[in-house]
């Protein structure tokens, strides 16, 4: 389960907000990646927080709320389909998650970046920053960060479900399904699939 510890460590070496930031969306074939960066107060309720992947989807919702209520300041952001092709998904990420950090207001010191990576080749973090292998489950801020910018990611797909209701988007969230590759081989891909991922379609 998360804890404190890492937000800890950073105070006790004089930062005064720190944030915690994950992206969801790096894997799909279709639509956004997301990013959300967050600031908690350490003293905050929220039941049963942890990694985005290892809650179901109802207590996904209920600590989007409870999050969102709560928190001293958070963000999401995100990089369009197009884009991802452009600069590649990996720079997408990078991109989105420091969006996420700059749009914080207040502004966060430091920031707990889920992950290995923290630059592409284009785009880099440039917050003063640290990362942190499986940080979603390790860090509170970022198990945070993580809930915020997955449903804010399966909120999107849902509506995309309805522009694009051949694709059945609200079923696999354009993740590389067995289904969706049926349905691509069938229809083609639309506007927001990315053609960098359907090479070996």
């Amino acid at each position: 389960m998360p804890s404190w510890e890492f937000e800890q460590r950073a105070m006790a070496r004089g930062c005064s907000a720190v944030c915690g930031c994950d992206e969801a969306g790096a894997g799909p074939l279709a639509g956004r990646v997301y990013a959300a960066a967050v600031i908690l107060p350490i003293d905050v309720e929220l039941p049963g927080l942890d990694d985005s992947k290892k809650l179901n989807a109802e207590r996904r919702d209920v600590l989007f709320d409870l999050i969102r209520n709560q928190a001293i300041a958070w963000s999401v952001t995100w990089v369009e389909p197009g884009e991802i092709d452009k600069i590649d998904i990996l720079n997408s990420r990078i991109k989105a998650m420091q969006m996420a950090i700059d749009a914080l207001i207040p502004k966060a010191d430091h920031a707990l970046i889920d992950g290995n990576r923290d630059h592409g080749s284009i785009f880099r973090i440039t917050s003063n920053h640290e990362l942190i292998v499986k940080g979603d489950s390790l860090s509170n801020s970022i198990a945070a960060a993580s809930i915020l910018a997955k449903v804010n990611r399966d909120c999107y797909m849902w509506e995309m479900d309805t522009l694009y209701p051949q694709y059945e988007f609200g079923r696999h969230k354009g993740y590389p399904t067995k289904r969706h590759y049926e349905l691509l081989r069938k229809y083609g891909p639309c506007a927001i699939h990315r053609r960098s991922f359907l090479k070996n379609l």
